[in-house]
């Protein structure tokens, strides 16, 4: 796993699911605000007319030299919440993100992401 300060580094690289498959480009990794550690990658998806961000867990991923490499698979990935490549993630659907990949989201109304 990357540090947070490590980002930028990783920026644009391919995201590939648990098979090798590419998903997307990296495009934002959002950071757990209670730890500052990073837990879900905002993933480039779609045609070049239709991209779209959507968010994948970053616990289990592996960083290799052209790629960082998730525990998901590429559908579930691709049908996960997203939002416009000009949007932002709104508290409200934090939880939707969490419950597509059966997480624990807790209790509270505190964010509990914030992109870096």
């Amino acid at each position: 796993m990357f540090e947070a300060e490590n980002i930028r580094d990783w920026l644009d690289h391919d995201v590939v699911d648990v098979e090798g498959r590419k998903i997307g480009s990296l495009e934002s990794v959002y950071v757990d605000t209670a730890t500052d550690r990073p837990a879900f990658a905002g993933v480039t998806v779609g045609l070049p007319t239709r991209k779209r961000i959507t968010f994948v867990p970053l616990e289990k991923a592996v960083v290799a030299p052209s790629h960082v490499k998730v525990a998901w698979s590429r559908q579930q990935v691709k049908d996960a919440p997203s939002i416009d490549t000009d949007g932002e993630l709104l508290a409200e659907q934090e939880q939707e993100v969490f419950a597509h990949y059966g997480l624990d989201y807790g209790t509270g109304d505190a964010r509990r992401l914030a992109r870096r």
